[in-house]
Order: C-alpha cells, then sequence, then structure tokens
C-alpha cells in the first residue's frame, strides 16, 4: 500500500478487515493436507514436504482465480472504479503475500514445529468437537451418496438456484452508496427571488433559532447572500452547516431522522424553506443543489426550457417517496430597463458611453485607485451613496456630460421600465438547462424514487426540443447500475480464463464456476431480510464471493482428478472421496471468512454503514453456498465428465466415418 501510494481509510480499512478471511485459506488448506499426512504416519520434514508438493498448485489456483475476480473492480472507469480500484488493490496485495507465504513460511513451521499428529493432553472440549466433527461428516457423506445416486434432483436445485439468484436480482431494491450517519447535516435555505439581504438575514435566523432548539443539535453555521444556493447566487439563497451532539449524547438517533424531525418543525416559516441532506463523503459531481440527486432538463430553445422547467418541478412534488423538491430556476427576480432615447441624446450631445460610464461609477463599485503607504494599501472605489441605490427614481441624481460640458441628468435621456427575470440562466454542455433536486423519503430505494421520477417525466409527453436526465449521484447510480451485469459476467470470463490455462482443460472450470450462483442466492436473501438495498458496497461483496466460493470447487476438483491420475479410481469413486477428504478444510475456510465478515456488521461507529452491506452479503453468500456447493459440485463433476467422456468416444467415429 506504502509502494502504490494509499493511505489507511474507510475503504482501504474495509479491504483490510475482510482480508482476514482470505489471507488464512491458503494455509489453512497447506496445514490441513500436511496434518493429513501426520496421521497416515510420516515423519513432520516427509509430511511437510509432501503436503506442499500435493496442494501446492490447489494454493496457486486459489489465489489466482481470486484475484482474476477483482479484476473487473481494478480496471472500472469513473467514480465508483476510483474508489473500489484502491479497495482491490488493497485486498491483491494481501492475498498476494499470503500466498507466497502459505508456499514458503507455512511448510518450513510445519516441518520443524508440528512433531505429533494429535496433542498429548486432549481436553474434553476437543473430543466434544472432533465427535461434533467426526457426526457431521458422517451424516454429509450419507446424504452426499443419496445426492449422487439421484443427480437429477440436485440438477434441478442448482438450475432453480439460477433462477431464483436472477429473479432475485432484477427484484431486490438497489442504491448507490449507504447513506453514512456522519453527525453533520448540509442545508440550502432559499427565499423569494425578490427578497433582499435584510429581510433574508431576518427570515434565516428565523430557521437558525428553531434548529438550535432541537436536542439533537450542537451548533451551526449560517451563511446569507452570495455565499450561499447553487452557483452561490443572490440574497435570496443562503447555506447552513448543522453540527449534530455525538450519537450516544442524542439517543443514538440517526442523522436521517433529526432531519425528517427537522424538516417538519420548519416548514411553517413562511416565506423561506430549508432544504437538508446528511453530508456524505462521496458526490459523485453534478451541479450544486439544494438536495442529494438531481434530475436536469436541457435544451437550446430557452423558451422551451422556461416553459416546461415548472411544469416538471411541479410533477415531481407529487412523486411516491421523494420529498425536498427544489429548482436552482428563480425566474421572478426584479429587473430594470434602461431604454435610450437616442434621438433626444444626440441632440443633447450625450454619448452611449458616456452613460455606461456613469452606471459603472454609480453601481459598479469601479475601482479608481490605489493609495500607497508605508504599512498597507488602500483601494479607491467609486460608487453613489448606497442611501441613493435602492430606489429607481433616484437616477434623477445621476448626471453625464453632454454638448458643450453641459451636465444632462440621466432621466433626460433615459426611460426606465421595472419587469421580472430570472436571476440566472444555468448550461449543461453549452445548453441551457434547469436542475431539478430531491431527497429520499427514510427507507425508500434510490432505485424506486429515480423510476418514479422517470415515469411522471415521461407522463408529460414533453417536446423533441427538451431532454431531461439524472445528473449527481443519481446520474452515476443509473450509470453503475447499469454496468453490473457486465462486471458479473467480465469476472466469471476472468476466472474462467485463469482456471482455463491452469487446468488446461474447458471442462473443469465450469464445475468450478457452477459453485457460484448459490453464493449470489444467498447474498442476495441476506440482503432481503435486513432490508438493504443492493448497494455498490453490497455489490462488491458479491464479486468477493465469487472469488470467495470457487475454492470449494477447487479443492475438491484437484483431489478428484489427482486421484483419477494417480490410483486410477473412478470419477464417481475420486469426486466422493474428494467432498469427504477436502470437507474440513472448506468447513474451516468458510468458517473464517464468515468470521471475518461479522464485525463489519456488528460495528458501531462512524463509517460502519459503508461496511455493513459487505458483511452482510458475504455472511449470507458463505453460509448458502457452503450448504449447496457440498452437493451440486460433485453432480456437476460427474455430469460434466460423463459429457466429455461420450465426446471422446464419438470423436472417433466421427474420423472412422470420414
Amino acid at each position: 500500500m506504502w509502494v502504490a501510494g494509499f493511505s489507511i481509510d474507510n475503504l482501504s480499512l474495509m479491504a483490510l478487515a475482510i482480508s482476514i478471511g482470505f489471507v488464512v485459506d491458503d494455509a489453512i488448506v497447506m496445514i490441513e493436507n500436511m496434518y493429513r499426512n501426520l496421521e497416515r504416519g510420516m515423519l513432520p520434514f516427509q509430511a511437510a514436504e509432501e503436503g506442499a508438493r500435493h496442494i501446492g498448485f490447489t494454493v496457486v489456483a486459489i489465489s489466482l482465480s481470486l484475484i482474476a475476480a477483482f479484476t473487473p473492480l481494478i480496471f472500472m472507469d469513473g467514480i465508483v472504479g476510483r474508489l473500489l480500484r484502491e479497495f482491490s488493490l488493497t485486498l491483491t496485495f494481501a492475498v498476494l503475500i499470503s500466498t507466497l507465504v502459505s508456499l514458503t513460511v507455512t511448510p518450513m513451521i510445519c516441518a520443524h514445529y508440528i512433531r505429533h499428529a494429535t496433542s498429548a493432553t486432549v481436553t474434553r472440549f476437543d473430543r466434544i468437537v472432533e465427535d461434533w466433527l467426526s457426526g457431521v461428516l458422517a451424516f454429509y457423506a450419507r446424504t452426499l451418496r443419496t445426492a449422487l445416486e439421484f443427480p437429477s434432483v440436485t440438477l434441478v436445485v442448482f438450475l432453480a438456484t439460477i433462477g431464483l439468484t436472477v429473479t432475485l436480482y432484477i427484484k431486490v431494491p438497489k442504491g448507490y452508496f449507504p447513506t453514512d450517519d456522519s453527525g453533520f447535516i448540509i442545508g440550502a435555505t432559499r427565499a423569494s427571488a425578490d427578497t433582499s439581504f435584510q429581510s433574508m438575514l431576518e427570515l434565516q435566523q428565523k430557521l437558525a433559532d428553531i434548529v438550535l432548539a432541537d436536542p439533537a443539535v450542537a451548533g451551526l453555521g449560517s451563511v446569507v447572500g452570495s455565499g450561499g444556493g447553487p452557483g452561490g447566487q443572490g440574497a435570496n439563497r443562503g447555506t447552513m452547516f448543522i453540527n449534530l451532539k455525538p450519537s450516544e449524547q442524542r439517543g443514538h438517533v440517526s442523522t436521517e431522522v433529526v432531519i425528517d424531525r427537522l424538516r417538519r418543525a420548519l416548514y411553517p416559516v413562511p416565506g423561506i424553506r430549508l432544504f437538508m441532506f446528511a453530508a456524505q463523503d462521496v458526490r459523485a459531481g453534478g451541479r450544486p443543489s439544494d438536495s442529494s440527486y438531481q434530475y436536469t432538463l436541457t435544451s437550446a430553445e430557452l423558451g422551451l426550457l422556461q416553459k416546461w422547467a415548472p411544469i416538471v418541478a411541479k410533477r415531481l412534488e407529487s412523486v411516491e417517496g421523494i420529498t425536498d423538491i427544489s429548482s436552482d430556476r428563480d425566474p421572478g427576480g426584479l429587473q430594470l430597463t434602461l431604454s435610450i432615447d437616442r434621438q433626444k441624446a444626440s441632440a443633447l450631445g450625450v454619448r452611449v458611453q458616456d452613460i455606461d460610464n456613469a452606471l459603472n461609477n454609480a453601481f459598479a463599485q469601479r475601482q479608481i485607485s490605489i493609495i500607497y503607504t508605508q504599512r498597507n494599501q488602500y483601494m479607491i472605489v467609486l460608487e453613489i451613496d448606497p442611501k441613493f441605490q435602492v430606489d429607481p427614481s433616484n437616477l434623477d441624481r445621476i448626471y453625464v456630460a453632454g454638448a458643450g460640458d453641459a451636465q444632462v441628468p440621466l432621466s433626460a435621456v433615459v426611460h426606465a421600465s421595472r419587469g421580472v427575470a430570472p436571476l440566472a440562466v444555468y448550461h449543461s454542455q453549452s445548453f441551457p438547462s434547469t436542475t431539478v433536486s430531491f431527497n429520499l423519503l427514510p427507507n425508500v430505494p434510490l432505485q424506486a424514487a429515480t423510476q418514479n421520477v422517470q415515469r411522471a417525466a415521461e407522463e408529460l409527453h414533453m417536446p423533441e426540443g427538451i431532454r431531461g436526465s439524472f445528473d449527481g449521484n443519481a446520474g452515476d447510480f443509473a450509470r453503475t447500475t447499469g454496468r453490473q451485469p457486465l462486471l458479473i459476467l467480465g469476472a466469471l470470463v476472468a476466472m474462467y480464463i485463469v482456471l482455463g490455462v491452469l487446468y488446461e482443460s474447458l471442462a473443469h472450470p465450469l464445475t468450478i464456476i457452477s459453485t457460484l450462483p448459490s453464493a449470489g442466492l444467498g447474498a442476495l436473501l441476506a440482503l432481503q431480510l435486513t432490508s438493504t438495498p443492493l448497494t455498490v458496497i453490497a455489490f462488491v461483496g458479491i464479486i468477493l464471493l465469487i472469488g470467495i466460493v470457487k475454492k470449494n470447487g477447487i479443492m475438491m476438483v484437484d483431489f478428484a482428478l489427482d486421484a483419477e491420475r494417480q490410483r486410477g479410481l473412478s470419477s464417481a469413486e475420486a469426486i466422493f472421496e474428494a467432498c469427504q477428504a477436502r470437507f474440513r478444510p472448506i468447513l474451516m475456510t468458510t468458517m473464517a471468512a464468515l468470521f471475518a465478515g461479522i464485525p463489519l456488521v456488528v460495528a458501531t461507529g462512524p463509517g460502519t454503514e459503508l461496511r455493513r452491506p459487505l458483511g452482510i452479503t458475504i455472511i449470507g453468500g458463505l453460509f448458502v453456498s457452503q450448504i449447496l456447493t457440498l452437493y451440486t459440485t460433485p453432480v456437476i463433476y460427474l455430469l460434466i465428465d460423463r459429457l466429455r467422456q461420450r465426446r471422446a468416444r464419438d470423436r472417433p467415429k466421427l474420423s472412422a466415418s470420414g
């Protein structure tokens, strides 16, 4: 990590925590195989040497296929890709180093420090555990023999697992990143476009008093005027930074609950709105807005945009599952239009440039000089008295130079008319645009909200000249969700290629990959049971499961192939013996990875919301896959072996007929 320039942060810590369950896999497999040799009567050095030679290929296959599963995450683009690259590479570093240690240091320790197959002092607890494991293994052997005798039933279960996994993936609610309970709220205030700075100051102070009265609030910072709001425009917008008390002092009430409570308390205040969202570590670009998620309307015709933008914003107010709907469009700004009477100006000898200069001197805070002193310098700004800047009738007090240096009042050559106009016109990729932002109601997944917004916009049947799309977090969520199936496919293809090269076979990698649907099913069921959406972090957990669960198939297939080649066993006898011999290391490695995910689920404190979905998917996926793959993998192995043998028998017939 130091060489790669990484730091210790939430993502790298999450990778280090979850890698604890991965890095011990290789050592468990290596030590268990050497221990079996000791039980057969071999000397420690011979047991270590023979065990390392026998299991070394298995360790390499497990590690390389695990790294292959990370490959799509490493080369993923966008903000999500840049975030997950550090996570994926940290895991890759850990796996590579653990593989090296397992192939070198672990056999050396076994050869020199493990002297006996069993301890000289066996406790009652040891006997209980040994009896329990022996009973479980005996039960597994009986049920496995039944499954091998009726392979069609097991195949039906396997196909049902695939179908149920696909169905759950389609139906499970999807989200972006988990909402982090940061204890910090960002709020954007907004009043009418014609609100003055003084009025805005009074209105925002009323909101601040109500916010400070909430028992969960520790303090706040408030900004009014050009420093607040989207783009920093206008005196009718402002910003609030609300700091909450520590979770223990506010009764472990989440930030989202506090926002919902403040929203109800602030709504009755007339003339101003406060839009709030919990500050997050990840915000995927987009325009600064009042709420977390954005829907942007773009059109080359400004008139068409000004017509449809308020219609869309009004329609979104009735969309189910969203709140705090706000638009960056301020159409009601006061505008004073000055029309020059060019004929009268020409008769009086007044130039248009002089009129511009007079207005510039009066209202633009024009810098005309700098006074330098020994210790400081002072900017000289020219303007009229501020008390004459608030009423258009005071234009009579401004004079311009006419013919013969005569002073002509501005009102003599200019006609003033009042009206309204937007305070600003924003652009996206050089086209005029308006952004409508929104927040989610509690327990509403982002996928459901975006689908409702998209459906509402389509029901309006906007003309061809205007286009709507999601931006910021909502837009990146849509792009990321669309790429998830491709990422899973990429992980499977990368793993298949690696295993195909290692085994020099196209059939055996299929047996190993057949273990993966059960892991996906377990992960999705765990998300459903815990009411957790399929966020980016939960999806990363599914990718990790692809790399973890396949080790069960690798250990079985390796042992079975060795038994067929070295001892001449049939495929059925070899896979049955492999399942029994590899039952304990499969159980140990699965339990190690499963227990490594428990701290991610039960931990409390800042940042736990980000890590919890990863632990849920890993625990659920490992639990279900441990049960199903012990039966489906040997059946798939025999099925593929029979198909391969049938193809080998048919090949000479085809050659003879040719």
